[in-house]
């Protein structure tokens, strides 16, 4: 059988900062002549979920997106592979799968009237900013569907996100290919009985703040926070889509698949 040949021919190794993951990159320098990162077809990247978030969110802000293909070097790694010290990078990477997410984009208003777009592959949370519960109003496409949300905060997250802050929060897990959105409320109170909702990925969501002076909001998307908001709308940006690297039979629909199935 012959060999899968590799699609790559300029390789960029990135590692975060943690003793682990500055260990690997030691080990796998020598394998070969690695691209600087705004020269490559593709990007390794050493650590966690973090890191691959960050490195993900370098490329949105750059507007240069390539291939991302993780090793895991931190706690869950979920959007990582195995990391192996003995691998040939090539070789895993001519074998790798292909998997393509688009992420949310928020657009933010805050209680000044300044504006910020800001895109999240996880997920997009609003969280109250004192002891105070938080008053939301949550529309979904041209209705509002609950005109007074009392909580921490909610959260809409994308299916790649959904085993994250999602999951925590009693979020439903979303298969990669489901086109849905999860919205879930964070230790609602009114309504009291609402666990959230399921939603088409095609459509909008605003979800705005009531009584701010009171109850102030922050917005989070992914690791990027911004403080006393007024409203934001979320829409899936189907114009900014990344491309994650698996190894065969450790796909991301997968582990989330294998997710649901978790017994502790």
């Amino acid at each position: 059988m012959t060999a899968p040949t590799n699609p790559y021919n300029r390789i960029a190794l990135l590692a975060s900062d943690t003793e682990r993951a500055q260990e690997a990159y030691k080990a796998l320098s020598p394998q070969q002549d690695w691209a600087p990162l705004e020269e490559a077809d593709v990007v390794v990247v050493l650590g966690g979920d973090g890191f691959m978030l960050q490195t993900l969110h370098a490329m949105l802000d750059s507007g240069r997106i390539i291939p991302a293909y993780g090793m895991n070097l931190g706690t869950v790694g979920f959007l990582m592979n195995r990391y192996d010290k003995r691998a040939n990078i090539a070789k895993r990477l001519a074998k790798a799968h292909r998997k393509s997410i688009a992420p949310l984009r928020m657009e933010a208003t805050t209680q000044t009237g300044e504006t910020q777009s800001l895109c999240a592959i996880n997920e997009v949370s609003l969280l109250r900013e004192t002891r105070q519960t938080a008053w939301i109003e949550v529309t979904v496409g041209d209705r509002v569907r609950i005109r007074k949300l009392i909580c921490d905060g909610v959260l809409v997250s994308t299916p790649a996100g959904s085993t994250a802050y999602n999951l925590s929060a009693n979020g439903p897990i979303l298969p990669l290919d489901s086109e849905v959105l999860a919205l879930t409320p964070i230790s609602p109170f009114r309504p009291r009985r609402w666990r959230g909702a399921i939603l088409p990925d095609r459509m909008h969501i605003k979800l705005r703040v009531l009584d701010p002076d009171k109850r102030p909001v922050a917005a989070v998307a992914d690791q990027k926070e911004l403080r006393d908001i007024a409203e934001v709308s979320l829409e899936i940006a189907r114009d900014t889509e990344l491309e994650l690297l698996f190894d065969p039979g450790q796909s991301l629909e997968e582990r989330i698949v294998s997710e649901q199935f978790v017994v502790d």
